[in-house]
């Protein structure tokens, strides 16, 4: 009898062990950055370029930034596959940071925004937003840092059940593809009465979920007829909107 207890006790250890590495091999290699991406990750004349470890940095060349947004990636998706869309957002005036999440899902990380908050003091107004799991996993932060953060993006995203924003004096952002396969609908129409008040909502027409970055296919996910570019630009627009929103624009 103890000897069949021992070796069921062996046998849970090491499917345990197996199963924890799976895991972290699977948080180890994340989908992306595609080409665009990394070539995304040089600067240019009009946006500044700077990897800081722990967060990546895309600084508009010609002026100086008030307005500061910070960015989740999306679960299981190398930060850097959104260096186009950040390069995009930088490019209209405002400092974007990307965040690194360790093994990149923001729920391991859901304060990190903390320490670009804390690095750039001259920055005046901060927006955080993500897509995906990053959405979701902004949105907590911001729930809970009124105080540092004045407005939040949800990029083919929601906000998590416990996380209700309505109250909350913080402008917002929703949107998302219309070909999005991978985003529950189901969820995101029963969050909305959680997003801000006055939240911008959009649907990017032939959109999709991955298109957000740039790091190949996702699973499940639908067919977009509109190119990544078009809707990283369509998205980046919105976003810019919100930032001036923030500003009192």
């Amino acid at each position: 009898m103890k000897k069949g207890l021992n070796l069921i006790l062996i046998f849970i250890a090491v499917a345990s062990l197996i199963g924890g590495l799976g895991f972290l091999v699977w948080g180890l290699t994340p989908l992306g950055p595609a080409e665009e991406a990394l070539a995304a990750l040089e600067s240019n004349p009009n946006v500044i370029v700077e990897d800081k470890g722990d967060f990546i940095v895309f600084s508009p060349n010609l002026t100086t930034p008030i307005t500061g947004f910070i960015l989740y990636p999306g679960g299981h998706v190398d930060y850097r596959s959104y260096a186009p869309i950040a390069q995009e957002i930088a490019s209209h005036g405002y400092m974007v940071t990307i965040v690194k999440m360790p093994l990149s899902l923001a729920i391991f990380g859901i304060n990190k925004a903390d320490h670009v908050i804390t690095a750039y003091p001259g920055i005046r107004y901060w927006v955080i937003g993500g897509h995906s799991l990053g959405g979701s996993m902004a949105g907590a932060y911001a729930k809970d840092h009124t105080n540092r953060v004045e407005g939040v993006a949800f990029w083919a995203s929601y906000p998590a059940t416990g996380d209700d924003l309505s109250s909350a004096n913080l402008k917002g952002l929703s949107t998302y593809g219309s070909n999005d396969l991978v985003l529950s609908m189901e969820k995101y129409n029963e969050t909305v009465p959680l997003l801000p008040p006055g939240t911008i909502r959009q649907v990017i027409h032939g959109g999709n979920h991955a298109q957000f970055g740039n790091y190949g296919l996702q699973p499940g996910d639908g067919t977009a007829t509109i190119s990544a570019e078009d809707q990283q630009t369509q998205a980046a627009d919105l976003t810019v909107r919100l930032l001036r929103a923030v500003e009192g624009e």
